[in-house]
């Protein structure tokens, strides 16, 4: 087991990859503790998790709404549970991110922290301290910054994964060398079959690889003020898209986004087109897709919503080189040229 700390201003948050969902119990901090879970894990782990009243919810990208948030504040009111209470989310990037704003909005915060059972959430959701939900549709409208505690990330939990599922968490894996490391960037293209394969040795090692990444962008911009907004190359497009089709998941949706991010770079003279094309060799490589037909009407509506606009403009991750993300304002109209150029 290797760990992580990110200090944060609401707290340090220790990242524990490689630790099990096993050994949980060890972590808690208080007596009394609740599990937030979907059905899936439920159904696969239950008989591994302490015992504790436990809050199921679905699956899927539908129930990222305060729908669902207003569920859990009723069981948890129903369990008679108080300031003192430890809320544990044990599952993917969705549940990770009901359970972050749950546990920083009921009776004005409690202690939380989570044990991530996909690829996506051990090197995104979980990390970093973002939670939210999804609002009339649109991605993390309604949120806040507050770090879990802990972090675990057991490498068993993903072999229980679609083989669908594990591409989507590579293509957050990929964004990380792209903004961050050309040693990371090498080392993925010469050895993604045994990552594809979830290679104990080579598995781990990406997800510290990433995690580390992430974790010092986060330290040194905890809310998003400046240099955490590098880690969303790829998500205005990717972001645009999952509103606007029905098709891809959000891995496979910011690969497409990076790929035309990759695109608009070297339009702009930042990246050769020798890097933009590696780009899109590697994610074909890791099984992502690298376009998609889609409504370009509709995506430029989801666009002008985005969160990063701010009047005409909108805060854009472009690559000044492989490993090496810089941020530039893009009007919305350069935008709009890009989007029916594709």
């Amino acid at each position: 087991m290797r760990t992580l700390e990110i200090k944060g201003i609401t707290g340090t948050s220790k990242i524990l990859v490689g630790e099990k969902l096993e050994n949980l119990e060890d972590y808690i901090p208080a007596e009394k503790f609740v599990i937030i879970t979907d059905e899936n894990i439920s159904r696969i782990y239950r008989k591994d998790f302490p015992a504790c009243e436990i809050i199921e919810i679905s699956t899927g990208e539908k129930v990222k709404n305060l729908d669902t948030v207003k569920y859990i504040y009723e069981q948890l009111m129903e369990f008679e549970a108080d300031r003192s209470v430890f809320i544990i989310g044990v599952g993917g990037g969705i549940v990770c991110d009901i359970t972050g704003f749950i546990a920083s909005t009921y009776m004005r915060g409690v202690r939380f922290g989570f044990v991530s059972s996909t690829l996506l959430a051990q090197v995104d959701a979980s990390v970093g301290g973002k939670n939210g939900v999804n609002f009339h549709g649109y991605k993390n409208m309604i949120g806040c910054f507050n770090q879990p505690e802990f972090v675990i990330c057991d490498m068993n939990l993903l072999k229980t994964l679609s083989r669908r599922e594990v591409l989507c968490g590579f293509g957050e894996i990929a964004k990380h060398a792209f903004i961050g490391s050309t040693d990371m960037c090498d080392y993925i293209e010469q050895n993604y079959k045994r990552a594809l394969d979830l290679d104990d040795k080579i598995i781990n090692r990406l997800v510290y690889d990433s995690v580390v990444i992430k974790s010092s962008i986060v330290n040194r911009d905890e809310t998003e003020k400046g240099e955490r907004r590098k880690l969303n190359f790829g998500h205005t497009f990717g972001h645009a898209i999952e509103k606007t089709t029905d098709e891809l998941l959000h891995g496979e949706a910011i690969s497409v986004g990076m790929v035309v991010a990759s695109k608009l770079s070297t339009r702009k003279g930042l990246l050769s087109t020798q890097d933009s094309k590696r780009v899109e060799a590697l994610l074909t490589r890791l099984g992502l897709p690298i376009s998609l037909d889609t409504d370009r009407e509709k995506m430029m509506d989801a666009i002008k919503k985005d969160k990063k606009r701010m009047g005409d403009n909108i805060d854009f991750v472009l690559l000044d080189g492989i490993g090496k993300a810089i941020l530039e304002k893009i009007s919305i109209k350069e935008l709009e040229e890009v989007v029916f150029d594709l």
